[in-house]
């Protein structure tokens, strides 16, 4: 079976067209600010670990 992009494109225009009204801007915002403490936390997690074996060293 033959796909083309219009196809392609066609499918995943419509899947986010129809999940776009599901979704609430307070989802939207609690998904980035998570996103953003995760990102934080990692950040510093990596920081102290480089720090701790680098003292060891």
């Amino acid at each position: 079976m033959e796909t083309n992009i219009t196809l392609k494109t066609g499918t995943a225009s419509g899947t986010v067209l129809s999940i776009l009204p599901n979704i609430l801007s307070e989802d939207i915002i609690k998904t980035i600010i998570l996103a953003v403490i995760g990102a934080t936390v990692s950040f510093v997690i990596s920081l102290t670990l480089k720090w701790v074996t680098k003292s060891k060293k």
